[in-house]
């Protein structure tokens, strides 16, 4: 059986089963993140202390934007907008608006065989870089095996906007030196010193990526939807409903530990196209993302 424990003094709520193979947490102050994952008794996502939240969006949810807009500025339906500047050493807007707001639970359930939570944050404020109203919609369905993160965008606003969507979690390996990477693309973003997208060019990768010593800040596009991270100890698959969409890997300073964001879009997408969505009013985005894990 699954279980929800409430832990209202902090603002997070912790998913456990009677066999101790599943652990979940979600903050709802911190953009309804999900800070730790157990799946089949495998730590997969856990506290990247002495990092922080505010540093490493982990886990966080992407939205409006995901990754940088240059300099904060783009243009939208001949109307020029300037959101916040929160990268500042490299004047960029960075990750969008949600990951630092708090998510209110509307509704939960338990079974035997899963737990699922579901949150919503209603944007009634309007801002420079971004005046339009929303509500988003995430729903974590846990298995001791799965976890399916659905999201859902509504334009509650009388004007169309401009979006994409994404998800940063951090996953660990106990050696990531000897972890690796598949999937299928030919093609990845060249970015310049800013991070911001200058072009694309081909790979080199041919579908498998060794991870070794690497550095990786890269964006790749993706031609399937699955992804699959291959560890000592399991191996964990990664797809997306969304058909169009791009994979951002990125090894931060701390050991055995990378983010493994899906995205649908790029940097800098509000100026360049790619990726780009425009949600009309009272219209609903929906897309989701799956995890599921295997023993090697």
């Amino acid at each position: 059986m699954f279980r929800i424990k409430h832990h209202r003094d902090l603002n997070h709520l912790e998913v456990k089963n009677s066999e101790n193979n599943l652990y979940a947490k979600i903050y709802l102050n911190e953009g309804g993140s999900l800070q730790e994952l157990v799946l089949k008794n495998h730590h997969i996502i856990k506290n990247l202390s002495p990092l922080t939240y505010a540093n490493t969006y982990a886990s966080s949810i992407l939205f409006p934007f995901a990754n940088r807009i240059k300099d904060g500025i783009y243009e939208f339906k001949g109307n020029t907008y300037q959101f916040d500047i929160n990268e500042k050493k490299l004047n960029n807007a960075l990750h969008g608006l949600v990951y630092n707001k708090t998510f209110k639970l509307i509704d939960e359930k338990t079974t035997k065989a899963y737990a699922a939570l579901k949150f919503v944050y209603h944007e009634t404020q309007t801002t420079n870089g971004f005046p339009f109203t929303y509500s988003i919609y995430l729903e974590y369905v846990l298995t001791e095996s799965t976890l399916d993160l659905n999201v859902e965008i509504k334009n509650t606003d009388s004007k169309a906007f401009p979006f994409t969507l994404g998800w940063h979690p951090y996953f660990l390996s106990s050696d990531l030196y000897n972890s690796s990477f598949i999937f299928d693309s030919n093609l990845k973003l060249k970015l310049d010193k800013r991070n911001i997208t200058e072009g694309i060019i081909p790979n080199g990768y041919d579908g498998g990526l060794k991870i070794k010593d690497r550095f990786l800040d890269d964006c790749f596009m993706l031609d399937s939807n699955r992804v699959l991270f291959q560890t000592p100890d399991y191996n964990l698959a990664i797809t997306s409903t969304e058909k169009d969409c791009f994979l951002q890997l990125y090894t931060p300073p701390h050991k055995n530990t990378i983010a493994i964001e899906p995205t649908t879009g790029v940097s800098d997408s509000f100026n360049n196209g790619i990726g780009l969505k425009v949600l009309q009013p009272d219209d609903t985005y929906h897309m989701s993302w799956n995890l599921k894990i295997d023993n090697n």
